[in-house]
């Protein structure tokens, strides 16, 4: 291997492949320095993710792991900070001079002083760029884990921080057994992850629960749903409110679900008529509230849709959210949807989702707490109340998404 390959990029559709290309290239001792996901020039066609592995067998990174600082840089040569003189060349100096004998003691000497100068600075400025680019080494007894965290979308540096927890509390017996340290992590996520479970409809206690969300992510599906199986399964009284007057389709759509299940609707234009709906429906258990899709960067929008959420006095509000949306994406929507008082989660779409670790970062937060998943169209089967234990599986890629016909509604 030559100087320019001691540190190596390799670029693969998936992090399992770009794994296997290492170790076949640089062996099973090399060092991974730095993952990435990107999206290639054609970044716009579906599945342009690539993942970006950097690793090397030569170059010794200082780790966040290490307990102490490392005394020596072990071949340090991929990085050249004079022209063309490496640390290796730097190096076969050093040798040269010691050897040439024709030279004076103070012009040696001059000479070797020199350039061990020049070397030591050298290493400097790899470790301060190793460590001003993020390169981290993982433990080599958690790499796999590693892998199948960032393969599961879990964003980088949270699957950092859990390969650090479980490399600071498990035991070397756990640590050398995979399926221990896959059981640590899921242990780990479930205890972070905010779930409630479904709506509780108690007696004499009239709810409205109003959905929101942006456009396209399946809400008024999800109202169909939830409106199926309270009046058919649990036998509760439920009338239907929809504000989405902005896309006739839409009311048409719940209007005919509303005559399937034989649901008394109200189709609603204005703050007003919201009230007067709501008192027309005094006698319901739970009246479930369609609203039109709000785009989060559209405030005027979502404060009037607000305005109709306070007229109708809801006592719950559910932000409805696509389980294949990105994970920074998901977060920044839900921050959005807090004016109008969403504190309730329905995530849509799993059965579409590839991977879900981009779920993580907002179901850690705790402000949103989960209520159901749907995982597909079908009316009223497709969606199931929230579970930890389940949804925990699902994201760390350790059952199928596909859920049980028991499962589907509790």
């Amino acid at each position: 291997m030559n100087q320019n390959e001691q540190i190596r990029t390799y670029r693969a559709a998936s992090m399992s492949e770009a794994l296997a290309m290492v170790r076949r290239e640089l062996g099973p001792d090399a060092a991974i320095l730095q993952t990435r996901r990107r999206r290639g020039i054609l970044g716009w066609v579906p599945g342009g993710y690539r993942v970006e592995v950097t690793a090397s067998v030569n170059v010794n990174v200082p780790s966040r792991f290490a307990t102490e600082e490392p005394s020596t840089l072990k071949g340090a040569s991929a990085t050249d900070f004079s022209g063309d003189q490496t640390v290796d060349g730097q190096a076969a100096n050093l040798a040269d001079i010691v050897k040439d004998g024709s030279r004076s003691g103070s012009e040696l000497q001059g000479d070797l002083q020199q350039r061990i100068s020049d070397l030591q600075s050298m290493v400097n400025d790899l470790c301060q760029q190793s460590a001003a680019s993020g390169r981290q080494d993982v433990p080599q007894e958690l790499f796999q884990l590693y892998a199948d965290l960032i393969e599961s979308e879990i964003p980088e540096e949270l699957a950092r921080q859990y390969v650090e927890r479980i490399r600071a509390t498990a035991t070397p017996e756990e640590l050398a057994d995979p399926l221990m340290v896959k059981a640590h992590v899921g242990r780990i996520v479930e205890s972070e992850l905010c779930v409630h479970g479904p709506i509780k409809l108690e007696p004499g206690r009239r709810r409205i629960v109003a959905l929101v969300g942006p456009t396209g992510v399946g809400k008024t599906t999800t109202i169909a749903k939830l409106a199926a199986n309270f009046r058919l399964r649990d036998k509760r009284k439920v009338g239907l409110i929809t504000v989405d007057t902005y896309r006739i389709a839409a009311v048409e759509q719940l209007r005919t679900y509303a005559d399937i299940i034989d649901l008394p609707m109200q189709v609603v234009s204005s703050p007003r008529e919201m009230r007067e709906a709501a008192g027309r429906m005094s006698g319901m258990d739970l009246i479930l509230m369609d609203t039109a899709g709000r785009s989060p960067r559209d405030e005027v929008k979502i404060h009037e849709l607000k305005a109709f959420l306070d007229e109708a006095q809801a006592t719950d509000v559910h932000l409805v959210l696509s389980a294949v949306t990105g994970a920074n994406t998901l977060v920044r929507t839900a921050e959005r949807f807090k004016i109008v008082g969403a504190g309730g989660l329905i995530l849509t779409k799993l059965d579409e989702a590839t991977a879900m670790g981009n779920l993580l970062p907002l179901l850690r937060s705790g402000d949103f707490p989960l209520r159901y998943v749907t995982n597909g169209q079908n009316v009223p089967d497709d969606i199931e109340a929230a579970e930890a234990h389940r949804l925990t599986n699902q994201m760390l890629d350790t059952e199928e998404t596909t859920p049980s016909p028991l499962r589907q509604w509790s």
